[in-house]
Parts: C-alpha cells; sequence; structure tokens
C-alpha cells in the first residue's frame, strides 16, 4: 500500500459546514474523488480533487528547503474533530492562504526548486518512498508540478479553501 497526497477544494460555504461536521465533507470527498475518477477529462483547472500520489514527501522537502510560504503537503489548520481518513486527520488551508501559494508556485518553476539539491540528500532525510539512487530521481515530480499550479491556481481563483490529507 502507498501513501498518496490528496487535495479537495473547497468552498467557504463548505468549509464552514467541514468544521462542523467532518464526516460530511469525508462523505463529500469520496462523492467528489468518485466521480472524478469516471471523467477522464477533468483538467487540474477543472478538478475538485487532486493527488500528487507518492511524491508527496519529495514536494514537501523541496518546498520546505526553498521557505514556501504555506504547507500545501500536510495543510496549515487541523480539522477539529475529525477522524483519520488514512494517514492521520485531514488538514486545511483557508482561502487566503490558497491565494498566497498560488501566487508562489506560479512564480516558480520545477527547475528552480530542485536547484542545487543533491538526490542523496532526499535519501538522508528518509524521504519517501526512499527510492532515490540517482540524480535523476529528482525529476520524479515534475509532471506533476505544473498540473499542481493549476489547480492552486483555479482554487485561488474561485475563493475556494483546500482541504488536504495523505491516503
Amino acid at each position: 500500500m502507498s501513501m498518496n497526497g490528496e487535495y479537495l477544494r473547497v468552498t467557504p460555504r463548505e468549509l464552514t459546514r467541514a468544521l462542523e461536521d467532518p464526516e460530511w465533507l469525508l462523505d463529500l470527498a469520496e462523492e467528489i474523488q468518485d466521480a472524478q475518477e469516471d471523467d477522464d477529462e477533468t483538467t487540474p483547472a477543472e478538478a475538485r480533487h487532486f493527488t500528487t500520489h507518492q511524491t508527496w514527501n519529495l514536494l514537501d522537502f523541496l518546498l520546505k528547503r526553498s521557505l514556501f510560504p504555506v504547507d500545501i503537503v500536510y495543510g496549515e489548520q487541523l480539522l477539529p474533530e475529525a477522524d483519520d481518513w488514512s494517514y492521520g486527520p485531514p488538514r486545511y488551508v483557508t482561502a487566503d492562504r490558497v491565494r498566497l501559494a498560488a501566487d508562489a508556485l506560479t512564480r516558480m518553476t520545477y527547475d528552480q526548486l530542485i536547484q542545487g539539491v543533491d538526490h542523496s540528500e532526499l535519501g538522508a532525510a528518509e524521504v519517501y518512498p526512499q527510492n532515490w539512487d540517482s540524480p535523476a530521481s529528482l525529476d520524479w515530480a515534475r509532471d506533476l508540478f505544473t498540473p499542481l499550479t493549476e489547480f492552486f491556481r483555479a482554487a485561488a481563483s474561485d475563493g475556494h479553501a483546500l482541504v488536504i490529507w495523505l491516503d
């Protein structure tokens, strides 16, 4: 079984309801994931759910190293009274912080993010899933970085918050 980084766009109204009823949010997340799985043509900008698959820990390492202003891998605030959704309870990022993250993501490239990183640093830091045997392994998250940026930009444009969890 693998650990995947998961994101759900929520409106301010949905976030308010989720803070009061975390079980409702889990049902909503599952409903949206199921609906999107049936639609292969949904772009990251149109999507309400996005996954970074197993690259979440690599992205976290790279973003923290670059002093990224928002925790977009784990989320910033714990969803109160929420049960574990697999590997812990979900967290969220408010709409204002999503906007800040989207702006910061838009101003960087993946090449800038990995600049000066040696693949051996990832092994030493025990970055999941610990397959950092060559310099090329740094490219593992490259194909997800642009879609992640598009997802954040769309969420920011719509005034959405994000719920984040590991599944």
